[in-house]
């Protein structure tokens, strides 16, 4: 009895212990499952969080599709999208060449599009009739980008003015940014490509013009300048475009870049006396298309 005795008691306490073990290790697996559940839980939901913001970016990427669409179509039902004449293509113009009686004219405008001022303008043309072509800064089209689709839907021609309006040289990789940005927010903005460029304050030797040339852009400049940077009264901006003005005439005037009220105010009577002296308004591809018409019934009638 005392040898069995003895034998049983440690029995016992393995017994115990083994018991003990066996409740401590499945207490830790708990912790470890639940964790796990935990871990796969987040990665779920982490998945399923990406997989809404891709179907978000997906429906406004075809959201912004369908208004360039809808801007695009505007934009050719009201006869913007006139393409300039490829042998215009590369080259710099200061002013069609048009026979004398035929008194066609390009306003212009640039450095907007301007809070206030360019719908002034707008409104001034459309009670006109009138379609001009804006040279617009990317940098402001970024921070006003209704008004540029306004221009757009509104039947007027829109230009690359550069992002930053800057004057300095640029090498060939700045001037890629400076002109190649802001025709892209052209696009993305109003649906429009233009292959229209104006340097910054007419500099055509400091690398912007060079490069705007080897992209095939029409460099536009222009033959009357109103000044009206200068912020001259209105009569002074209306009696000194009358008098440059002359068949084939590009205008030089600005729509933002600064106060231009003078401008707004001259506008309408500067319209005036222009339309008294015969002269019809056009935009820039349509100046350059009547260049380029008229050059073929020349070659066709010497030939």
């Amino acid at each position: 009895m005392e040898n069995k005795k003895s034998l049983a008691l440690p029995q016992g306490i393995l017994i115990g212990l083994t018991a003990l073990c066996g409740s401590f290790a499945f207490g830790l697996m708990l912790p470890i499952k639940r964790d796990s559940i935990n871990a796969s839980s987040h990665q779920q939901i982490k998945v399923e969080k990406i997989k809404a913001a891709s179907g978000s970016l997906s429906r406004i990427k075809e959201f912004q599709g369908a208004m360039l669409a809808t801007w695009q179509q505007e934009a050719i039902s009201k006869g913007v999208f006139h393409t300039v004449p490829s042998s215009f293509h590369g080259k710099t113009i200061k002013q069609a060449k048009l026979a004398p009686n035929d008194k066609l004219i390009a306003l212009t405008f640039d450095d907007g599009p301007w809070p206030k001022y360019t719908a002034q303008i707008l409104e001034i043309l459309k009670n006109n009739n009138i379609k001009a072509t804006f040279f617009v800064v990317g940098q402001v089209l970024k921070n006003h980008p209704d008004l540029g689709r306004r221009i757009v839907t509104e039947g007027h021609t829109i230009g690359n003015h550069t992002w930053h309006h800057w004057y300095h040289f640029f090498n060939r990789q700045a001037a890629a940014l400076e002109i190649d940005r802001t025709s892209d927010l052209i696009y993305k903005t109003t649906g429009t490509k233009t292959t229209l460029f104006r340097p910054p304050g007419g500099i055509l030797h400091n690398g912007l013009a060079a490069y705007a040339r080897s992209k095939n852009y029409t460099v536009v400049m222009w033959s009357a300048d109103s000044i009206d940077y200068a912020l001259p009264s209105p009569p002074t901006l209306v009696n000194r475009v009358v008098r440059q003005a002359s068949p084939g005439g590009i205008v030089l005037l600005h729509d933002g870049g600064g106060p231009r009220k003078n401008t707004v105010a001259a506008l309408p009577t500067m319209i005036s006396k222009l339309k008294k002296k015969g002269y019809r308004f056009v935009t820039i591809p349509q100046l350059l298309e009547h260049q380029e018409k008229r050059q073929k019934t020349l070659t066709a009638q010497n030939k």
